[in-house]
């Protein structure tokens, strides 16, 4: 569903993301890791076909990202890191524009929208402008636009970003819930995140891949077994 292919980001010189491979299933929730700086929202970006490569290939559910942008790019949720927005809108007319613009319609639109809306207690915010809204609600508007169309692959970078405990949990449920059917990634700093909702880790540094594994198998290389031992190990 997500493949990448020897990927990579040279900015002037500097090697942002660097013979990238890797592929993630259908029902896979990988955790994509490592510290600031190492590529990671730049690996996220070429995938959801918002940064060009340069080199390698990077694909969605078969769709090259570059030779076909709109069959790729149709099949996939994508939540920024800052998922921004138009902050003059409100909540309710930006997520009727998104349901406009993913070529929703009739009883599927409303239906999408009543589902995000409820799942995401958006309730109350609905007519308020977005620039108004809490860091915690522009997030949980930032995923509603992400999953409106029910696409079949999501990249998620800092989902939980800004939300209190609770609200952790109830996005955390909402992605254990909808991974049986989706390929998702989610990049997050939050280690405890990893273990919570995802199958598989990777961890890049510098732009490389520098593990791939199980949370276990990952926590199983430190002697400590927690997995930010083996974050700092990896990363250092």
């Amino acid at each position: 569903m997500i493949k990448t292919q020897n990927l990579a980001k040279h900015y002037h010189g500097l090697v942002a993301v660097d013979d990238l491979t890797f592929s993630v299933e259908p029902g896979e929730v990988l955790g994509f890791l490592g510290p600031n700086g190492a590529g990671k929202s730049t690996t996220m970006r070429m995938i959801a076909g918002f940064v060009a490569p340069t080199g390698g290939s990077a694909s969605i559910c078969g769709h090259d990202i570059t030779a076909e942008p709109v069959a790729a790019k149709a099949a996939l949720g994508y939540l920024p890191e800052g998922a921004p927005s138009y902050g003059e809108m409100t909540v309710e007319g930006f997520l009727g524009f998104i349901a406009d613009v993913r070529a929703l319609s009739g009883a599927v639109r409303k239906s999408r929208l009543d589902y995000v809306i409820g799942r995401l207690q958006l309730d109350g915010v609905l007519e308020q402008s977005i620039d108004t809204l809490s860091k915690g609600f522009k997030r949980r508007v930032g995923l509603a636009q992400a999953i409106v169309h029910d696409p079949k692959v999501l990249i998620l970078d800092e989902p939980t970003d800004g939300l209190d405990p609770l609200q952790k949990h109830e996005v955390r449920t909402l992605i254990s819930e909808i991974a049986k059917e989706k390929t998702i990634v989610i990049s997050t700093h939050i280690l405890e995140e990893v273990d919570a909702v995802c199958t598989r880790a990777i961890i890049i540094a510098r732009g490389k891949l520098v593990a791939d594994d199980t949370p276990a198998g990952l926590k199983a290389r430190a002697p400590s077994g927690r997995l930010d031992d083996v974050f700092r190990d990896v990363a250092a």
